[in-house]
């Protein structure tokens, strides 16, 4: 059994899954808590269900891995971006410096689909990452994540609110221009991003992450949801390096 941790700016994801290697992984068990929660994620997981192996990805300091690790009390394998990993193989300018969570989204796209794809994670922040069919991460994007936005404008102006809106097509009050702006915004990355994989039939867009559900609702890309996409790639790794 592998415990795969992805610890985020604001949630630390965790899954259970059971290491066959003759199958697919299953997923035992799922669950996320707050980042700031980090010294109690060994309470959240299931009675009974010990690890053999833990693999993480953290962007979130090396605070929060040290709590994590204390309250596992075993010893955790951070796996950070590399040159090339479980049929990705990165073009960042320095590889080292991708980030863990954007590098494990892109070996678990390429675990769920061998075609050209736009990887979407939305989460505190938005990336939006090219992978071509050959599984090299060409470059990507950061923007803002759509609650980020929301907050920039509530924060930085005098007027306008910090509550929640609507996607409208042509909003006509404040809370629903800033909700379908922030859509606007990303949908229109994501899809300016797509356009060189648009030719090939194959081209998928992959979306995870906690604004997921909204992109995809309002997308007119290709797309597909994955629940968690970096722990599908934490998963992959681990089953590449038993």
């Amino acid at each position: 059994m592998i415990l795969c941790i992805d610890c985020g700016n604001t949630r630390i994801k965790w899954g259970l899954i059971h290491e066959d290697a003759e199958h697919a992984p299953r997923w035992l068990a799922q669950g996320a808590l707050a980042t700031a929660d980090a010294a109690h994620l060994g309470d959240t997981l299931p009675a009974g269900l010990k690890p053999q192996r833990i693999i993480g990805c953290n962007v979130s300091g090396e605070a929060v891995a040290a709590a994590v690790a204390a309250s596992l009390r075993q010893p955790v394998q951070w796996n950070a971006a590399h040159t090339t990993q479980a049929g990705v193989r990165n073009g960042y300018e320095v590889p080292e410096q991708l980030g863990a969570d954007r590098w494990a989204a892109l070996i678990g796209a390429r675990a769920l689909h061998t075609g050209p794809c736009l990887v979407v994670n939305a989460g505190t922040a938005t990336t939006i990452d090219h992978l071509d069919a050959s599984g090299r991460f060409c470059g990507g994007l950061i923007l803002p994540g759509l609650s980020l936005m929301h907050r920039a404008l509530a924060r930085n102006t005098a007027q306008l609110p910090h509550r929640p809106g609507l996607y409208q097509a042509l909003p006509r009050n404040t809370t629903d221009a800033i909700a379908s702006g922030a859509l606007h915004a990303t949908l229109g990355a994501m899809e300016r991003m797509f356009a060189p994989l648009a030719e090939d039939p194959r081209a998928l867009c992959l979306i995870s992450g906690g604004a997921a559900q909204d992109l995809i609702a309002h997308s007119s890309l290709h797309g597909m949801l994955v629940e968690n996409l970096v722990l599908e790639g934490l998963a992959r790794i681990a089953r590449n390096n038993p």
